[in-house]
């Protein structure tokens, strides 16, 4: 499906027809024989100023009502032929009201109201730089995530199901356009990003529950829930920076409570639970400060751990949407950063981390009581009591360095501080009641996440900086350098009392270039 190329091949203002008829192109119908219901995309030429050609994009429904009439979802501003770019008015347009309908995470300091609209210039730019065929798959995310709100919020639900079924599942695996999407949240800035990000994963939230729950979907797009995720990495001002982004739902789970159905019957009010626990999103910044210093034999690249940033975002409208389950939801119990030269490199001659493994420190009290009578009495009388105890310090979170050949892997493991068990790989058949350290766990002085149940590492958690030596035949080269992350994600009742337990996790490994030029 190339709506792309059919808005780019629209005839020019010379050449439009004569006819007051719309040009449609069909984006969507119930069946291929008897096409009786239908999504459409309308294009239609109008005057403008001066008389200037202009045309209006619609989308329109056909047959999902008894009179068979045609209903008008949707109509974009006046396009103008005339200009440079006709379209990118229509681009921005569908970025601006897409972005504004996103779902937020209720303690945000952006809301929809006070977000700035998209400036043209960064746009025009990724329009201007990349060729049809590489733009199209971009313009059909953007696309489709608006049409998503009109036919899943705005429309009946038949709209809807014939959206999910007709157009997001065909074509899943071709709208996650790496590269330009890339381009396109670096240009648009932070604020813009999560929007944008937040609509894309409450859509695909959507579509994994409805292909869960089974409505006609489970046959469709064998694509593997992980590959859902979407991540990119960049280098500037000496750091690497590396963003991803996953739907919980999305994640691989590595262990839940005991049922082998991948998808169980559950009681009501767990799968209420269960519902409110899939509008969640991870998403992460791995931030890491490098540097590089010539010397007369070698080159000496140095990284260091400067922030870890994980927010599990609540994709929802409102505080109330949850309702008694708004305290519950995923949290990190294991991280784990990598970072080093591409596989198969001959160029480092050596690795040096900057952290020794832990030791858990042991204080030990002796106390040694004597007493005695001595004097007039015929019989001396000794008593002595001993007394030892044995104090451990032991925290949530224990950091570990670690190699991989040449990559170094910084790592953290999140442990109840009562039990000293690994969040992560618990399971009720390994022994402990970690559940009783967590309770609560978003609330008290000891907790071991943030209030809004986020999750920050900053550098002096990773100790000294890890470093390389390489060989001085590669200064004046710019190298692709690995970073890669792995996030588990776990969830134990918080506030309610379920035996629901699992644990997800979710990696990406990105390029990032490293340049060996003095002065740089």
């Amino acid at each position: 499906m190339d709506i792309w190329s059919w808005i780019c091949n629209l005839p020019s203002s010379d050449e439009w027809p004569e006819s007051d008829s719309p040009l449609v192109f069909q984006l969507a119908t119930s069946s291929q024989d008897n096409p009786t219901e239908s999504i459409l995309l309308k294009a239609e030429r109008t005057s403008g100023p001066n008389p200037e050609a202009m045309v209006t994009f619609s989308v329109c429904l056909q047959g999902f009502n008894p009179s068979n009439h045609q209903k008008t979802l949707w109509v974009s501003d006046p396009c103008s032929l005339s200009t440079d770019n006709p379209f990118l008015s229509l681009i921005l347009q569908l970025l601006q009201e897409t972005i504004s309908r996103a779902p937020t995470s209720h303690d945000t300091t952006c809301p929809r109201s006070q977000l700035q609209k998209l400036k043209p210039e960064p746009v025009s730019w990724i329009l201007d730089s990349h060729s049809p065929e590489s733009f199209s798959s971009f313009f059909n995310l953007v696309f489709f995530c608006r049409l998503f709100w009109l036919c899943v919020c705005d429309a009946p639900t038949e709209v809807g199901f014939l959206y999910f079924h007709s157009l997001i599942s065909p074509n899943l695996d071709t709208l996650i356009c790496k590269h330009v999407l890339r381009t396109f949240l670096i240009s648009v800035g932070v604020d813009a990003e999560l929007g944008f990000m937040r609509t894309l994963g409450y859509m695909l939230v959507k579509w994994l529950i409805l292909r869960e729950v089974g409505v006609g979907l489970q046959s469709l797009v064998p694509l593997p829930f992980e590959k859902l995720g979407f991540s990119y990495a960049t280098e500037s001002h000496g750091f690497w920076v590396l963003k991803g982004y996953a739907p919980v739902v999305s994640m691989k789970r590595t262990c839940f409570n005991g049922q082998q159905d991948p998808y169980p019957i559950l009681e009501a009010k767990e799968s209420v639970l269960r519902y409110a626990l899939a509008h969640q999103q991870l998403e992460a910044v791995i931030q890491l400060e490098y540097s590089v210093g010539f010397y007369n034999n070698f080159i000496q690249v140095s990284a260091r751990v400067d922030n870890l940033r994980f927010h599990v975002a609540k994709l929802g409208f409102s505080k109330n949407d949850d309702g008694d389950y708004a305290e519950e939801r995923h949290f990190p119990s294991r991280i784990r950063v990598w970072v080093g030269p591409e596989i198969g490199s001959t160029y480092v001659s050596g690795l040096s981390l900057g952290r020794s493994t832990d030791n858990i420190e042991r204080e030990v009290e002796m106390q040694k009581i004597v007493k005695g009578s001595f004097g007039k009495s015929k019989f001396p009388q000794v008593n002595a009591t001993s007394r030892a105890s044995t104090k451990t310090r032991m925290r949530n979170w224990r950091w570990e360095q670690d190699a991989e050949g040449n990559a170094a892997v910084f790592e953290a493991v999140l442990c109840d501080n009562t039990s000293g068990i690994e969040v992560a790989t618990w399971k009720p058949t390994s022994g402990g009641n970690p559940k009783s350290g967590f309770k609560k766990r978003y609330s008290g002085a000891s907790r071991p996440f943030g209030k809004n149940g986020g999750l920050v590492f900053a550098g002096d958690d990773y100790g000294e900086r890890v470093e390389w030596r390489l060989s001085k035949e590669m200064e004046g080269s710019v190298l692709k350098w690995r970073l890669g992350g792995k996030v588990w994600l776990s969830f134990w009742p918080n506030g309610v009392n379920s035996p629901y337990f699992e644990t997800r996790c979710v990696d990406w490994c990105e390029e990032v270039d490293l340049p060996l030029i003095p002065g740089k």
